[in-house]
């Protein structure tokens, strides 16, 4: 991205503490309408540059830029119109209920007294966008940790940001709430055009919901692109140490190793149907062989990840002679197929033919 476009930038940011510098060199770009995320190991640093641009931490050298202005030029209060930030640390203050929390993102709006106007009453819009007006009168410190980061993003809404900064903003959400934090999250981005930038461990959501990524490994940022650049197997090995045969670029997932030795299953999947099957055999122990898969089949990452062998055939292209020979080789000598295929059209005929055998056989 060209830094004019970025509503939030950094030049040359060396971020640390006590004067010690754990990460140089740091040039991120954020425009409004986007959302850029922090990928990479734990201790790698991504947290302390979110806490270096959000002023949490003094930077040791370089600069933050807001609106083309250097944060440090900006008063505290013009900031906070600006900027929200929403880190991991567990806020728990006392005697206060979660419309008291959420209503403290008005503080860079309100007047001296800090009183709420009529106008000021958008915290109950905040609320709703996060699904948690029935904890309006809660008390904040005896609610959930998945309630808690909602009351905490209404009050990032509260202070109507021109950008939001979050450290593992779904780390103590389910699955439910993951998800609906992270549509709020686009909503905000979509709508109101909102620049967010954030720090994630799910990669597999980070790489649903980023439009850019950026790579901290090693205390040092030694990448940065779209999702389509980065969560690919050679990235996911350098910046996780993550075996390139278990990272499923196409899903975001990491697999387990698949267990070793001489396949004893032959699977015949295809079109997903043998997912299941691969990851069950492979927590039972069993080492399995998958086939015939196309190269470009839903199942075909999966099985490259789990199986200890998978005889594929080229993409598009009905199955060949030889590939059928070898897959009959391999299923021979397990003890026993899985058929998972349901139907059989004309470029994988071949795997009606391996089903049939193996059904004469009494291997099925």
């Amino acid at each position: 991205m060209e830094q004019e476009e970025a509503y939030l930038r950094t030049d040359d940011l060396a971020a640390g503490d006590d004067g010690k510098v754990w990460i140089r060199e740091i040039n991120i770009h954020v425009a409004r309408g986007e959302i850029v995320t922090l990928i990479g190991p734990n201790g790698a640093g991504k947290s302390t540059i979110l806490k270096s641009i959000a002023g949490q931490l003094k930077p040791v050298d370089g600069a933050v830029f807001l609106e083309k202005t250097a944060m440090k030029d900006w008063s505290e209060q013009e900031i906070a119109k600006r900027m929200a930030v929403m880190m991991t640390e567990r806020t728990r203050p006392e005697l206060m209920t979660c419309f008291d929390v959420a209503s403290m993102g008005r503080y860079p709006h309100t007047g001296r007294f800090g009183t709420l106007s009529d106008e000021d009453k958008q915290v109950w819009e905040a609320l709703d966008m996060v699904h948690a007006k029935d904890l309006a009168d809660r008390d904040f410190s005896r609610i959930s940790d998945g309630q808690r980061q909602r009351i905490l993003l209404a009050r990032a809404i509260c202070q109507q940001p021109q950008v939001i900064l979050l450290d593992e903003p779904t780390a103590f959400l389910d699955i439910r709430h993951k998800m609906e934090l992270l549509t709020i999250l686009k909503t905000l981005v979509r709508e109101r055009k909102v620049a967010v930038l954030m720090s994630m461990h799910e990669l597999d959501l980070a790489q649903k919901v980023s439009d850019y990524v950026v790579c901290v490994g090693e205390n040092q940022i030694w990448k940065c692109g779209t999702p389509e650049e980065i969560f690919t197997e050679t990235c996911m090995e350098k910046l996780f140490g993550v075996p390139q045969e278990s990272y499923c670029a196409e899903y975001g997932s990491v697999e387990l190793p698949p267990v070793k030795g001489k396949p004893e299953v032959f699977v015949i999947g295809g079109n997903g149907s043998g997912i299941p099957v691969y990851r069950r055999l492979q927590r039972q122990g069993i080492p399995f062989a998958a086939g015939i898969l196309h190269e470009n089949d839903l199942d075909y990452p999966v099985a490259k990840a789990l199986a200890v062998q998978v005889i594929s055939e080229r993409p598009y292209e009905a199955i060949q002679q030889e590939t059928y020979e070898a897959a009959l080789g391999v299923l021979k000598d397990c003890r026993s197929v899985i058929c998972c295929a349901k139907a059989f059209g004309t470029i994988n005929r071949k795997n009606e033919e391996l089903a049939r055998f193996a059904q004469e056989t009494g291997k099925m």
